[in-house]
């Protein structure tokens, strides 16, 4: 079992407005400028646009009303995929324990380096300068003993600065911070705590394990009471490169209508599209694997020309795949339906958009994705899925104020 060092020896690195400052950094005319990248949806604000209240996921109309004085530019992925290999080869300089959390983030352990690289808030403040002169781009870091602490003193020291939580300044630093500042409160979480009378990490700390599991159940109720009092035993680990994302839905022995096939076959590019883009993924092989009622298996594949995680995309070459098996469906029935992409770029990368993709499609995943990682994967649905789906459903049945946001059509 991990224990974290007796010296804050987590490192969480996190590039500040990371899109809009590759921007900046590429036109010398926009640097001092509230930019805005993303032309129906907001992808990413430079800190003079969120200085106006712009801020990611939001729609590009109601933005331009907040700023009009925002420079608007379409996102450029392969900029963003070149700048973020050349930051991720600094970390990877720095320290071989490296686990990177999305194109712009990551957490790094650096204990046992002190005697040939300093103190970690040393190594900490040597890794921004040279992010600075070798990428060209601002990084915020923040140091502590845990993965919890670390990644909230960044949060507290951006944009572009360092924050060191030292051992014995923990709980002062973590106690007084709202609860929605806790790993695994999000909105439905932080209003039933406040209309317990719970406002604080402190007070989550002082009601105790007990109470906090008759209010939040027995998983919930444990992980608030860890994470109110720093106990976070997650290591920094190094990720192994993955070689394909993918995802499976059984069917059963009942007969399936075509449009029953691509509810479903919508619902797994979904799913795996989106794990992708969290990951920085990209890939060219769509495969489709199927389950015939004898029990006999097969996998259809297509190769893009370009490296891909937009849904619409792989969603696409998906359908095709499916409509050419569908004689053999047809014929044999089907038990099972799996959607996998392959051929991944290297670390790092993000979706390409094809030469004939209309960028909106890439602005509409990246708008669902902020939304979902807000408030939850079942916040939003695509249109062809609602009603179709029991669990979904409920979700989408409107509630009392305060309750999970109904899903966006």
């Amino acid at each position: 079992m991990f224990v974290p060092d007796r010296q804050p020896t987590i490192l969480h690195a996190d590039l500040d407005a990371f899109f809009a400052s590759v921007e900046q950094r590429d036109d010398p005319r926009l640097r001092g400028r509230p930019v805005i990248v993303g032309m129906g949806v907001v992808l990413a604000a430079s800190y003079e646009a969120r200085a106006y209240g712009v801020q990611g996921a939001m729609g590009g109309a109601r933005a331009r009303r907040l700023c009009p004085e925002a420079v608007v530019v379409p996102p450029r992925w392969p900029a963003y995929v070149e700048a973020s290999r050349a930051v991720f080869a600094v970390f990877e300089r720095t320290t071989p324990l490296v686990e990177g959390l999305s194109i712009d983030e990551a957490f790094l352990d650096v204990r046992g380096m002190e005697r040939i690289a300093g103190s970690p808030g040393r190594i900490a403040d040597r890794l921004r300068r040279e992010v600075r002169e070798q990428v060209g781009l601002p990084i915020t870091v923040g140091v502590a003993r845990t993965k919890t602490l670390a990644k909230l003193a960044s949060t507290f020291a951006k944009p572009d600065g360092l924050m060191v939580v030292p051992p014995d300044d923990e709980l002062t630093f973590l106690h007084p911070l709202p609860v929605e500042f806790l790993w695994g409160v999000g909105p439905v979480t932080a209003a039933r705590m406040h209309a317990h009378g719970i406002a604080t990490v402190g007070q989550v700390a002082r009601l105790g394990e007990e109470a906090l599991v008759a209010l939040f159940g027995r998983a919930a109720g444990r992980h608030l009471h860890a994470v109110a009092g720093n106990r976070d035993p997650r290591p920094v680990r190094r990720r192994r490169r993955r070689r394909t994302f993918g995802a499976q839905s059984a069917l059963g022995r009942a007969s399936r209508s075509p449009e029953a096939l691509d509810t479903t076959l919508v619902s797994l590019v979904d799913r795996v599209t989106r794990r992708m883009r969290s990951s920085g993924s990209a890939g060219r092989t769509i495969m489709l694997r199927l389950r015939f009622g004898d029990f006999s298996r097969t996998t259809r594949s297509l190769t893009l020309p370009e490296a891909t995680a937009a849904t619409r995309t792989v969603l696409a070459a998906a359908r095709g795949l499916l409509a050419a098996a569908t004689p053999e469906v047809e014929r044999r029935g089907i038990t099972l339906l799996g959607v996998a992409v392959g051929n991944l770029a290297d670390g790092g990368a993000v979706q390409l958009a094809l030469p004939l993709e209309d960028p909106a499609g890439d602005a509409l995943d990246a708008a669902l994705d902020r939304i979902r990682d807000r408030f939850g994967p079942a916040a939003v649905t695509r249109a062809s899925l609602a009603g179709r789906d029991p669990g979904l459903a409920a979700w989408l049945s409107p509630r009392p104020r305060g309750g999970p946001p109904g899903g966006a059509r």
